[in-house]
């Protein structure tokens, strides 16, 4: 009997590892470097069996910085966001999801490493979202720019409140341990704006643990207590039960190879934003405007 038969389509992180042949902490490693195809299940890993042996053949050989030939693995990197999880649940199969930070899922989808690739990145200069990062990161890759969804972005806290949370400058006076996306992160970005805007920097912050890497990874370190507050989208707070100070507005964007743009996975992820089902999640999840989803932005 072939002994891959043995591993069901959907492996977790103990499988996964059996499947690899490797010890369980590299591939907690390989998560933590973004270096493996996966997707998060209510906090757990799980691990596409077909993406894991597309993974496995294109690093068979050397590695290289430059772009991967031929077509792209049907992986959404970049940031990540709850709304876009679910809906690749419920489309089911095609897109794993490989989360990281914006400014990552550009560079995978630069080197052929990404169909997708999720990203809210502020421009200082021109107060606009993601273009410029965009135009900058893929000039040289044959890519389009959608918008997924207006976004609120603000302060998750504890229910009640109660160190009285009402603008970043509070989280100095309060000594608020605050929970901090990873560099690269469109979160971590827009803080250390509010923070410069608002005559503080980074280090005037108190720090609860080392950057997450997710929206609902800093909603987590707040419920478990770890954390008195940490930059995420209101829909985080909403489905944790916790309190949400806001305090931005921001658009959350896809950017898409082109050639995957066309492909099944990517058209029904597309066609199923249109359906009542979507609708009543947006409401459910609050704190989204997606009148404007799948708008063309730019095309590369």
């Amino acid at each position: 009997m072939d002994e891959a038969l043995d591993f069901p389509e959907m492996m977790d992180t103990h499988q996964v590892a059996r499947y690899l042949r490797v010890k369980e902490r590299k591939v907690y490693e390989l998560l933590k470097e973004r270096r493996i195809p996966c997707t998060r299940v209510t906090g757990k890993w799980l691990f596409p069996k077909t993406e894991i042996d597309a993974w496995l053949k294109r690093n068979s050989a050397s590695p290289s910085d430059a772009p991967r030939q031929g077509a792209v693995p049907m992986v959404v990197a970049g940031s990540h966001d709850p709304l876009l999880e679910w809906c690749l649940r419920e489309v089911g199969g095609g897109l794993a999801m490989l989360p990281g930070s914006s400014m990552e899922g550009l560079r995978q989808l630069a080197l052929g490493e990404a169909a997708m690739a999720g990203v809210h990145l502020l421009d200082a200069e021109s107060g606009t979202y993601n273009l410029t990062q965009v135009q900058d990161v893929l000039a040289d890759r044959n890519v389009v720019l959608i918008e997924w969804a207006w976004r609120r972005q603000g302060l998750v806290v504890a229910p009640g409140n109660p160190l009285g949370l009402a603008s970043v400058a509070d989280l100095v006076t309060a000594k608020a341990r605050v929970v901090l996306r990873q560099e690269g992160a469109g979160s971590r970005l827009l803080l250390d704006r509010l923070l410069t805007d608002a005559g503080l920097s980074a280090e005037s912050l108190t720090t609860a643990q080392v950057p997450v890497r997710s929206e609902t990874d800093v909603g987590l370190a707040i419920l478990d207590g770890t954390a008195d507050a940490g930059l995420a989208i209101a829909s985080v707070a909403k489905s944790l039960r916790l309190d949400f100070v806001p305090l931005h507005r921001e658009r959350f964007d896809l950017a898409i190879d082109r050639c995957a743009y066309f492909e099944p996975p990517v058209q029904a992820l597309l066609a199923f934003t249109r359906t009542a089902e979507f609708a009543r999640r947006v409401e459910l999840l609050g704190g989204y405007d997606v009148s404007g989803i799948g708008s063309i932005l730019w095309n590369g």
